[in-house]
This record gives structure tokens, sequence and C-alpha cells, in this order.
């Protein structure tokens, strides 16, 4: 049965070890809607799709990203967070203009910045 998950709703993950700290970036700096937290997770509505921020004791962030956002403009997004505190990674391997973009050969805009325990996020605007 290869779409048994076809019409199933998809939940994000990602890991904290501070609880507090990951409620404060998701919900204040990215403005997302906190839902609940519990002693194993904080739950947030990503615009419909659940995002469970898992506690643990120790993490290793992954070298990739691990989330991301489809935003319409990426320039203004990036304005937007970083009047929010959010630092934008610079890569020497790639060209990125003033605001952290790299423009992809396939004409998407792509930017990457870090949650409070070092997990690689992105917004991209294609």
């Amino acid at each position: 049965m290869p779409d048994a998950l076809a019409a199933a709703q998809l939940m994000a993950f990602v890991t904290t070890t501070n609880a507090a700290k990951a409620k404060a970036f998701y919900r204040d700096v990215l403005g997302l809607k906190f839902i609940s937290e519990d002693n194993f997770a904080l739950v947030f509505d990503a615009h419909g799709t659940p995002l469970r921020v898992a506690v643990a004791e120790q993490i290793s962030p992954a070298p990739y990203t691990v989330l991301g956002w489809q935003v319409p403009d990426a320039a203004a997004t990036v304005q937007v967070l970083t009047q929010a505190g959010v630092v934008f990674e610079r890569y020497s391997f790639m060209t990125q203009d003033a605001f952290g973009i790299w423009d992809a050969p396939g004409g998407a805009r792509v930017a990457w910045f870090k949650d409070p325990d070092g997990n690689l996020l992105s917004l991209s605007q294609h």
C-alpha cells in the first residue's frame, strides 16, 4: 500500500535541550502559534503543520537544514527576522547577498539561520 500516508497530515520534529529558550524562539521570534507543552515536547502550529520541539538532555545538530519555510519575499522576511534578533548564516563556498540570501541556479532564493540549539533552519522564496 504505497499511498498509506498520502492523506495523513505531516508532523515536523526538531529537538531542544532548553524548552524555555526554544519556546521563546519559535513563538516570540519566529511567530509560530504555541499549542502546548509537557515534559517531553513543545508543540507549535507552523501554518497548519504541527511542529513538535522534543526535549532531550543533549543533541547533536545536523550539519544540514532540518526545517524550512517557503516565503513570498526572502529579503523582507530576512529583514523582519534580523530585527527580531535572528542571525543569518554566511558560507564561504557560496555567493550570498547583503541579507545572506543565496540565489540558487534554479531561481530559488535561500537563507539559513539557527535556533538556540544550533538546529539549521532555512527560508526560501520560489
